[in-house]
């Protein structure tokens, strides 16, 4: 399954891979509680959390790398891993041992001084799970304490698991599995408890979070983002608030939403957990809402106490959203010189384009200034906090194109703060959203609901997206620098005191830039698009950079021709980097291009069988197989598939007999009438891509 490699490539079986690691001797782990990551904001030589330190800043005092010298790094070791989807984990460092996430919720733990895998742990996801799954069956990573790895699971479980033996020491379900929950992000433990929320929003759930007892797995408590059925007793007081806040009847019987997938902080001296909440379900609030209302705690930052989950204070980035404009984006603590005075303060850039900076004791808003093209809303009023939004941008009559998309401004993308230059530095991209009001012919299904017109996308057009590493000064409310790319989907960043910001790229490059100026110093071609963020370590003397590598996320699945632009594929690996480091990666095996063997005919059916299909892929299937049914490159493009499984689509799509390789049943939604809608419409769609090539072709041989 995985294979250290100094120069050469070779992939081992899992076979082979179980027989090594109970061979490899185990290793100490050591002590990983509260004093350990607070005492690690100084010492940069561990990572020790997913953010490295409990204010999530991603800023490492480590300076032996410089952007004096980086030009000298190089690779010091890699593994090759068995992993055909995104990864998206942040390695943890303790002790001499690396601990990662992989896709379909599978984690490793790999020796730093020999290179080798000590132990791997595989929940065994039944991989039809997803289905469930928006945004590709990845995991952001693990959480360490006292001896074990947290890691939460594609199919709802968290899961303890001894740091040593990589054997599980217990599990909990922290889900209904009879609803489509899902678990990507990554655990945090804070004394004592370990914090995890869900995933799954546009498929019809009702959004929490969840605080567990790190030795025993029992739940200590559970906090609700949005109201659930109002003729029962709310599980705690804010829901009966957030109620009012909310219309008719429709949502809490189609869950809601608010889902807590990624961004939360801690600060230890304010003792107060700060959690980002998710969009609504479905997206269209006119459909899950109807008469409006801000549907708290939607789109929100909360600040709870962890000992007993009871909210200290809210704060909603976008009232009633009706966009996908998620506010669970990296939370960020520092110390900022506000109005002359130094001031506690949270910081987020979340996908509706505003960077916002609260006061983290109580809440209120100090900024919130555009870090992008915004044009959903003119800007924040910071008498109310509140958005001043554009004529028409709920779409309620009209559709509507607008920046951000559901992409966002920034996604989950990691950004850093580095305290010495002042600047945080944002994975930032620009790409269109095209919104219609569904309300008059919305049909609920087991599947991707927004209410919002995504079913009717066909394409998203290379030319009208791009990417950008934004330096932004976070007291001046601007832009410090920026270097633009031109794919969006580029990875998280690092920051550090060698004065130097990493990040790797859709294009296949981790790159190092001067974080005070912005100049690019040094660059490594990975081989794979990046998505995941760097870290940085110290090992026996010398500071290392680490960095899980391969394409993959929502983007590369749902993003057609925009996902392919990069021309990029996956290739899964850790790669280490040192000064001085040797290691080089093979040559990619030279790409197959498979001959034109079928020329496709116009399809036969009526336009309203076409326009179903189009409806039921959208709902179903472009999560996985791009919009309009052009594959962003990880899965198959059905557009392309050969007539045996042409053959065979009412036996895949039904019965599932591709379920072991990740494709799911749909046995209990569609009927057979409908999946050959579905089949009707992706070959309608090969149709119309051949004849745009023979039309290309013929306008370029025209003199």
């Amino acid at each position: 399954m995985f294979k250290t490699q100094p120069a050469t490539r070779n992939r081992s079986s899992l076979a082979a891979l179980l027989v090594f690691a109970l061979l490899v001797p185990a290793v100490d782990a050591a002590q990983v509680d509260q004093p350990a990551i607070v005492a690690s904001e100084k010492d940069g030589s561990q990572w020790l959390s997913h953010g490295r330190t409990y204010d999530e800043q991603r800023f490492s005092p480590l300076k032996q790398i410089t952007a004096e010298n980086v030009g000298k790094l190089g690779l010091s070791w890699f593994i090759d891993l068995d992993n055909h989807r995104g990864l998206e984990a942040t390695p943890l460092f303790s002790d001499g041992v690396l601990y990662a996430s992989l896709s379909w919720s599978r984690a490793i733990a790999v020796d730093v001084s020999t290179g080798k895998v000590l132990w791997t742990f595989d929940p065994q996801i039944e991989r039809g799970k997803a289905r469930d799954a928006c945004c590709d069956a990845v995991n952001r990573g693990v959480a360490l304490w006292n001896g074990k790895v947290y890691i939460g699971t594609l199919d709802g479980r968290l899961i303890a698991i001894d740091a040593k033996t990589g054997k599980q020491v217990w599990s909990q379900q922290t889900t209904d599995n009879s609803k489509p929950y899902t678990i990507t992000g990554a655990p945090r433990v804070v004394k004592g408890k370990v914090i995890i929320g869900t995933s799954g929003a546009e498929y019809g759930v009702r959004g929490y979070f969840s605080a567990y007892d790190a030795e025993t797995g029992d739940m200590a408590w559970r906090f609700y983002t949005v109201p659930g059925d109002p003729n029962k007793p709310y599980e705690h007081p804010e829901l009966a608030e957030a109620a009012k806040t909310w219309k008719g009847d429709e949502y809490w019987k189609s869950g809601g939403g608010g889902t807590v997938w990624d961004g939360m902080a801690y600060d230890p001296e304010l003792d107060l957990l700060y959690v980002g909440t998710g969009n609504g379900s479905p997206w269209n609030r006119e459909l899950r809402s109807p008469g409006g209302g801000d549907n708290l705690y939607l789109s929100s930052i909360l600040a709870v106490h962890p000992d007993s989950g009871k909210l200290a204070w809210h704060y909603q980035v976008t009232p009633g959203d009706s966009w996908d404009f998620t506010a669970t984006q990296q939370i960020t603590l520092a110390t900022l010189e506000v109005d002359g005075k130094p001031r506690k303060v949270l910081m987020q850039a979340p996908k509706n384009g505003f960077f916002y900076v609260l006061d983290r004791e109580t809440g209120k808003l100090l900024s919130a200034e555009k870090f992008g093209k915004v044009t959903w809303a003119e800007k924040i009023d910071l008498a109310t906090g509140r958005p001043v939004e554009a004529p028409g941008v709920r779409y309620e009559k009209e559709p509507i194109v607008m920046w951000p998309s559901p992409f966002g401004a920034h996604s989950w993308h990691s950004m850093s703060y580095n305290p010495q230059t002042g600047l945080v530095y944002i994975p930032y991209q620009e790409i269109p959203g095209v919104y219609r009001n569904e309300s008059k012919d919305f049909v609920q299904r087991k599947g991707f609901n927004t209410g919002a017109g995504f079913s009717d996308a066909t394409e998203i057009p290379r030319e009208a997206v791009s990417g950008a590493l934004l330096a932004w000064d976070p007291v001046k409310q601007k832009e410090a620098w920026r270097v633009p790319y031109p794919h969006y989907w580029n990875g998280g960043t690092l920051s550090t005191a060698g004065n130097l910001v990493f990040q790797g790229t859709a294009a296949g490059d981790l790159l190092a830039y001067s974080a005070d100026k912005g100049e690019k110093l040094w660059s490594f071609p990975a081989q794979t698009g990046i998505v995941a963020a760097p870290m940085t370590y110290s090992y026996k003397g010398e500071q290392y950079v680490a960095i899980m590598a391969g394409w993959g996320g929502v983007a590369p699945l749902i993003g057609g021709d925009a996902a392919l632009a990069p021309g990029v594929g996956n290739v899964s690996r850790l790669l280490v980097f040192k000064l001085g480091g040797q290691a080089t990666l093979p040559p990619l095996p030279q790409k197959k291009v498979a001959a034109q063997t079928r020329i496709p005919k116009p399809v036969e059916a009526p336009a309203t069988t076409l326009a179903a299909g189009q409806q039921l892929f959208g709902s179903y299937c472009s999560v996985c197989h791009g919009v309009g049914a052009v594959s962003g490159g990880l899965v198959p493009d059905l557009r392309k598939s050969d007539e045996a499984h042409r053959n065979l689509f009412q036996q895949i799509v039904l019965d599932g007999v591709l379920r072991p390789l990740g494709m799911p049943s749909f046995k209990d939604t569609l009927t057979p009438d409908e999946v050959e809608k579905i089949k009707l419409y992706v070959m309608s769609r090969e149709y119309a891509d051949y004849a745009k090539a023979q039309q290309q072709t013929a306008t370029k041989a025209t003199p």
